[in-house]
């Protein structure tokens, strides 16, 4: 498949899901998603099938970040990815939000390699990765309290897990829960100074969502109700 063929079903894809691409952002897309593909008979990466750009892997590892994309607060300048694996959601959400600080957080060496040369790839002056646990970076004092936006793609989350990365989110920061149509409602699992912010249908097609969490500052009132989380209504 040449560029501008590749470039062509991306942008359609993302058209379908209400996202404009750019030119060059098309072009950092396809650089992105090659060298993935490449790495990907080394190392297991994803379980998507790459060698054929099937709708549903354009959909899942390039669109979904781009559609999360238009929920990044504005001003954020850090954020910080969990679990970043083949680097998506995080990857794709970088290129569509220019000047955000990215520090990726994976456990596995050979796969922290890959992300680092997607960033060399890709000339992402303003990333890098940790090769560490992420409970592991609660060590790290200057990483506290410092991202405008934390983001991890899991099927389950404990309220354990969702208090460590807090103590990575600024009082007022956000946290982005990228949800599967299988995945657990987090709601039991919330608890301040975490609280509920919003749940936005994210792609149709892979009945997908993003659950927004907002850290409420230190000795701010929360209203009653809005720690509890109800995504009946924000269904498709």
């Amino acid at each position: 498949m040449t560029s501008r063929e590749f470039q062509d079903r991306v942008t359609r894809r993302a058209r379908r899901a209400g996202v404009t691409v750019s030119p060059d952002l098309a072009e950092q897309l396809e650089a992105y998603y090659r060298l993935l593909a490449t790495w990907n008979h080394k190392i297991n990466l994803t379980g998507l099938n790459l060698a054929e750009l099937a709708p549903e892997t354009i959909d899942r590892l390039l669109v979904e970040p781009l559609v999360a994309a238009r929920y990044v607060p504005s001003g954020a300048k850090r954020m910080l990815d969990v679990g970043s694996g083949g680097g998506s959601p995080a990857i794709p959400l970088a290129l569509a939000t220019p000047g955000v600080e990215l520090l990726m957080v994976e456990a596995k060496t050979r796969k922290s390699v890959f992300l680092r040369e997607a960033i060399r790839t890709l000339a992402l002056p303003a990333a890098d990765v940790a090769t560490a646990r992420f409970e592991e970076l609660l060590a790290r004092p200057d990483l506290h309290e410092t991202n405008d936006l934390v983001t991890i793609r899991a099927v389950r989350i404990e309220s354990k897990v969702l208090m460590t990365l807090q103590a990575f989110t600024r009082p007022g920061g956000q946290i982005f829960l990228f949800r599967g149509s299988g995945g657990a409602d987090p709601a039991e699992t919330i608890h301040p100074p975490l609280t509920w912010k919003a749940t936005y249908p994210l792609l149709e097609s892979l009945r997908s969502r993003l659950v927004v969490l907002e850290k409420r500052p230190v000795g701010r009132a929360v209203p009653r109700g809005t720690n509890v989380l109800d995504e009946r209504s924000h269904k498709y």
